[in-house]
């Protein structure tokens, strides 16, 4: 896995800054903190990175690090006003820092399963039904709620 500031410069479409720079060395620093927050996702994934496809780690890590070069901070605007003149610039607005979008995670097979997704959704097929659930006669439907609490909570347990 090896991203390098000139693949960054090439991707960007411009010279790679001087070797042993500041900017190189900042890009170096950008290109490590992509890596990192790659493979701490994958530890807390309990997946090893190195199962992650070489090609795939270095896309995300290049693209997030394209990204923060072009857009490097959460400003929106910077106006400077000097007694009659002013001047402004405006930016795309950027986290601040090296992220890793969204989609770049699904890319990698990172992404978390918990969330509103992994809850079983199926009730358990062990439901102790009630003895006068609609279920006990043939119907499609459980009138003593069994089926989402795993228990009857309207009527008597059987």
């Amino acid at each position: 896995m090896a991203v390098t500031p000139e693949n960054i410069a090439v991707a960007m479409g411009m010279a790679a800054p001087e070797q042993d720079s500041i900017q190189w060395q900042q890009w170096e620093l950008w290109i490590d903190d992509a890596t990192m927050l790659i493979e701490n996702r994958a530890d807390q994934l309990d997946i090893d990175p190195a199962d992650i496809g070489e090609v795939k780690f270095d896309y995300v890590v290049r693209e997030s690090v394209v990204a923060h070069i072009k857009k490097p901070d959460d400003a929106t605007q910077v106006s400077v006003q000097v007694d009659d003149g002013m001047t402004s610039k405006s930016y795309r607005s950027g986290k601040g820092r090296v992220t890793i979008l969204d989609e770049w995670w699904v890319l990698l097979g990172l992404t978390d399963p918990s969330g509103a997704f992994a809850i079983d959704m199926v009730p358990g097929v062990g439901s102790i039904h009630d003895l006068a659930c609609s279920l006990r006669f043939g119907a499609a439907y459980c009138s003593c709620g069994a089926d989402i609490a795993g228990k009857p909570i309207y009527g008597v347990v059987p």
